[in-house]
């Protein structure tokens, strides 16, 4: 079966080395309990072919792309009903029929934020994610407070999840190889059960506090929030980038009773 046509529009850069592939699924293995498997853009299937060697309480697939899904289906019928045509994006997480969650994927670059910020609204079922971004994106998510790279994403997740940046890949290892580097990160679930703080409040004051970066928290939030800010904190003098975790939440707590 001859291979499937990568496309710009998709974001397609199909993995080519196996031993990587190995690797991620390996770290995958590691920290699964019984978690359900969804492997998002499989293309060419080089992470299916492994995950379909072990034992998973289930495993599912989506594709977006016509080509790589009558590949896949020629390569590995035993996925029948399994292999979901769609957009994950869009896809009822709960119609996969397992309450817990272990993603995986060489998610597209274009859309590697969009999926996170699902993984988001998707709490507390996925517990556990394993995936292949754009290496400065990698580095964003797994950054501490004080770095340049830390920013919107880094908190909301950290605030649920462990991050580790496994390793990075070069671009050779794809095919096209992209213009970027790549790196393979690892999401797994905190024991944070709640926030302690009023959750979507404390999301309006991470995105509004790094909207504007490069002023104190104070100036940010009044800029991005419809709110007054009356209160009198050491942390409203601090940039966002300076604030950990539990900072934001403390914050959020002080601007929620004000």
């Amino acid at each position: 079966m001859r291979s499937v046509r990568a496309k710009k529009g998709l974001g397609q850069h199909f993995l080519k080395d196996q031993e990587i592939a190995s690797s991620i699924v390996a770290a995958l293995q590691e920290k699964i309990g019984d978690q359900a498997v969804l492997e998002i853009g499989p293309g060419m299937g080089i992470l299916t072919a492994p995950l379909l060697q072990l034992e998973w309480s289930s495993l599912h697939v989506i594709e977006i792309d016509k080509e790589s899904i009558d590949y896949l289906k020629g390569q590995f019928p035993q996925l029948d009903e399994y292999l979901i045509t769609g957009n994950f994006l869009k896809l009822d997480l709960s119609s996969l029929g397992n309450p817990n969650l272990a993603i995986i994927g060489n998610f597209p670059y274009n859309i590697s934020s969009q999926i996170l910020f699902k993984v988001l609204d998707n709490l507390p079922k996925v517990n556990l994610l394993v995936g292949m971004f754009q290496k400065e994106v990698a580095e964003r998510l797994a950054s501490d407070p004080g770095s340049k790279k830390y920013g919107i994403l880094s908190v909301l997740l950290q605030a649920y999840f462990d991050i580790e940046y496994l390793f990075t890949v070069g671009a050779d290892k794809f095919k096209p190889p992209p213009k970027v580097e790549s790196a393979v990160i690892r999401l797994v679930r905190n024991d944070r059960e709640s926030l302690g703080c009023d959750a979507q409040l404390f999301r309006r004051v991470v995105k509004g506090g790094f909207n504007h970066r490069r002023k104190t928290l104070r100036n940010s939030l009044k800029l991005t929030l419809s709110m007054p800010i009356e209160i009198d904190s050491h942390y409203l003098k601090m940039r966002a980038e300076q604030l950990s975790v539990d900072d934001f939440i403390a914050l959020t707590n002080m601007l929620d009773k004000s």
